[in-house]
């Protein structure tokens, strides 16, 4: 049975945040973008949107896909100190910014099944970011997401992607920021009320994963700098 909103455990120990950002594999920042940049934001989603067959790899056409990476504006939310924390504690090690783009459900479409983007070369070397530049919940498409299941234990059996009874239907509003391990299970959900779901969507890599990053970056579209690194805290 899918959940919606997100509930607070009581019986754990106390833990440090990065402590509890690793055990659950994400953080979800409530109103970390600074709300005065919000409409500068949207516009820019709006006026980077291209069509699917102008990209270098045709995108979903049931998704409005927006090219903002070398915004101003955009590279200062990549940044934003509080993000990069968890990023950091995520990762563990140096890492750098490696795309950013504008995605957003279409009207009824957006579903996804339960799936993890996956890590690279080790567990941990690749976290995401989705910024919502407006309010988001079941009504409009929200990420679903299935807390811990970044680590499984190595005698677990294969994840059910299609049991959804762990799924936490997130809720919340423009300017909040989910920050997650890829290997997190989790999934885009139906936008059955057409409303405007506009997310910049944010991919940050270990290091060591440079020179593969650089090989692929024109398939796609990164045109920005990626050559700055970040320290964990």
């Amino acid at each position: 049975m899918l959940q919606t909103g997100m509930s607070l455990r009581t019986d754990l120990p106390t833990e440090s945040p990065a402590q509890q950002w690793r055990r659950d594999g994400f953080a979800l920042l409530r109103a970390a973008v600074p709300a005065d940049w919000l409409d500068g934001l949207r516009a820019t989603f709006d006026a980077g949107i291209l069509p699917s067959d102008q990209w270098p790899v045709p995108r979903g056409l049931t998704w409005n896909h927006a090219l903002v990476d070398l915004d101003a504006r955009v590279q200062a939310v990549c940044r934003l100190p509080e993000m990069l924390a968890v990023v950091g504690a995520l990762i563990g090690e140096r890492f750098f910014l490696s795309q950013v783009e504008g995605r957003e459900p279409q009207g009824g479409h957006g579903h996804q099944c339960l799936h993890r983007d996956m890590s690279s070369q080790r567990p941990g070397d690749t976290v995401g970011a989705l910024v919502y530049l407006d309010d988001y919940g079941p009504d409009n498409g929200a990420t679903r997401i299935v807390p811990g299941t970044h680590r499984p234990a190595p005698d677990a059996p294969p994840y059910d992607f299609l049991d959804e009874t762990g799924a936490v239907q997130l809720k919340g509003r423009a300017g909040d920021i989910l920050v997650f391990d890829s290997d997190l299970v989790h999934a885009g959900s139906l936008n059955p009320s057409g409303a405007r779901r506009r997310t910049l969507l944010l991919g940050y890599f270990a290091e060591p994963l440079y020179a593969s990053h650089l090989q692929t970056a024109h398939l796609r579209n990164v045109r920005m700098d990626t050559s700055e690194r970040f320290d964990p805290a």
